[in-house]
């Protein structure tokens, strides 16, 4: 499938919902997060946003990106509207084909899974490359199906932490596995419906 189709697809799940107007962040990325020392973060796949403005008012410098242009300018509108423009760079990228400049202290990828086509190792691999000496790359993955999931194939297989680290195939000499684990939550849907979920979690650390 092509990258045009996957922009397509994107551009369609955000035009479909109405712009949130206050959009929660993730609880992995505040578990994670809270309590480090802020410093430049990459959010790979922004969506709504939540994440980003979360991270800004702790006073981290965002560079957020989507495949998705109404995701990006719907973030960069949210954090004008906030008075955080300055706190907050919104840009679209195809991960597939191009990957946001600069050195960061924190990265986070979550749920960057997709129907279509997407090298996740190779971007994965391009985001451990982007750290600083100490900077920390946080993955969060599905793993298990939600009932509002887009993918309800039954025979669907999510890979775990320790597969997705091994899929990365980092040098251990320059990149440490401080998390893999698959703790569960209540989640909470776009429909309101609630369902017990699992989450696949790699926290990966450069420390040279």
């Amino acid at each position: 499938m092509s990258t045009n189709d996957a922009a397509t697809f994107w551009e369609d799940v955000y035009a479909a919902r109405p712009a949130a107007t206050d959009p929660r962040p993730n609880d992995r990325l505040v578990d994670t997060v809270t309590g480090l020392p802020p410093g430049d973060v990459l959010d790979l796949g922004c969506g709504d946003g939540g994440d980003a403005l979360w991270l800004v008012r702790q006073g981290w410098q965002v560079t957020a990106v989507d495949i998705s242009a109404m995701a990006v300018e719907r973030l960069a509108g949210l954090a004008r509207s906030r008075g955080l423009a300055d706190r907050v760079v919104a840009e679209r990228h195809d991960l597939q084909e191009s990957f946001p400049r600069g050195e960061f202290d924190l990265i986070c990828a979550h749920y960057l899974q997709t129907p279509y086509d997407l090298d996740r190792a190779t971007v994965l691999r391009s985001a451990a490359h982007a750290l600083s000496v100490g900077g920390r790359l946080l993955v969060v993955d599905h793993g298990s199906t939600a009932p509002w999931s887009w993918n309800q194939d039954p025979d669907v297989r999510f890979p775990t932490p320790r597969e997705v680290a091994a899929g990365i195939d980092l040098d251990p000499a320059t990149w440490t596995v401080e998390r893999a684990d698959a703790p569960r939550r209540i989640a909470t849907g776009p429909d309101g419906r609630t369902a017990e979920v699992t989450d696949h979690v790699l926290l990966v650390r450069r420390t040279a």
